[in-house]
């Protein structure tokens, strides 16, 4: 994830994006408990252990940093993968510029489609660049060392591989689209840099296009670690309640505790430009993961217990989707 963000304002629904904003990181946040019961790491035909495998495969490339060998390597096994179950692969390609860096890098955000004469459809998405710094590391000499992502990138990506392999068994009547955005993670200079150039790349030419043509979207971000658990963020309750409302009943309905219906914090994240966009979307994500940029963040940190339990939901949910 770019930037988890507490929101210091309470005044107005649109202060949360300009007001006091400090950053939060859970440095002591102990080890949460897994559940012994192998049930419950599968979600229907959803395999919580083959997604977690498919996080080491991904991580196994290197940090899929944008513009760099690993994306490319990624993208052309993210690509064969969702064609292989069905889907029709496209890249939106754009040029990413900081600030603080003297060239733009060539992006890609990858577009994978169901059902694509259905006119009622739904996004599930989430980025899958990783940061060229750990930054939260706390000696900054480790700063540059390589690091993994997995729970911050890899895991959504990995996530969407194994669902894309039980889409076309689902009983729903929305097309699905996979987005996958470049550019979240590619901050060099925290002060200067522009967070979620994907995102808005892709409500931008969303926008130009016409009308809305999407009813929902769930933006998945740091949501696989050992013992997730999932408040409402504050800024999806307010940009898009509805989709929170009934989301978090579907989780109440199937049995899965981890989605909490109380309120978490304001974070800024992919999810925003999609209800710019005229989207009502919301950000599935654990506010105490404890590896957020740090070089710990590592495949052994990822729970096929907490990927299954968001499987059992989106699932029910998309068979739901009018």
């Amino acid at each position: 994830m770019g930037r988890r963000i507490w929101l210091i304002a309470t005044a107005g629904v649109f202060a949360l994006l300009v007001g006091v904003l400090v950053f939060f990181h859970p440095l002591d946040a102990k080890p949460k408990e897994e559940s012994g019961d192998p049930a419950a790491r599968k979600a229907g035909p959803f395999d919580g252990e083959r997604a977690v495998a498919f996080v080491s495969t991904i991580c196994e490339l290197g940090p899929r940093v944008s513009g760099s060998e690993a994306m490319t390597k990624q993208q052309e096994l993210v690509q064969k993968h969702f064609e292989k179950n069905g889907a029709t692969v496209t890249f939106q390609k754009f040029d990413g510029k900081q600030p603080s860096q003297a060239k733009a890098v060539p992006m890609a955000n990858l577009i994978a489609s169901w059902h694509p004469d259905r006119k009622t459809r739904v996004i599930i998405c989430g980025h899958y660049d990783t940061r060229p710094i750990a930054d939260q590391e706390p000696n900054v000499r480790d700063w540059t060392k390589p690091f993994a992502s997995a729970n911050d990138g890899a895991s959504s990506v990995a996530f969407l591989m194994e669902l894309s392999q039980h889409i076309k068994d689902l009983k729903t009547e929305a097309g699905v689209d996979f987005v996958l955005f470049d550019g979240e993670e590619w901050i060099h200079d925290r002060n200067r840099d522009k967070f979620f150039l994907g995102s808005d790349h892709f409500a931008a030419e969303y926008k130009k296009a016409g009308p809305p043509k999407h009813k929902a979207a769930i933006n998945l971000d740091l949501f696989a670690g050992k013992g997730a658990t999932y408040p409402v963020e504050e800024n999806s309750r307010l940009l898009a309640g509805p989709l929170c409302e009934d989301l978090w009943k579907v989780a109440a309905d199937v049995g899965v505790k981890n989605f909490v219906w109380e309120q978490g914090p304001n974070v800024l994240d992919d999810h925003l430009a999609l209800n710019r966009a005229g989207i009502p979307a919301v950000d599935i994500i654990d506010f105490d993961y404890p590896h957020w940029h740090r070089l710990s963040d590592t495949p052994d940190k990822i729970s096929a217990e907490s990927m299954a339990n968001v499987a059992k939901v989106l699932m029910a949910w998309l068979e739901k989707v009018k």
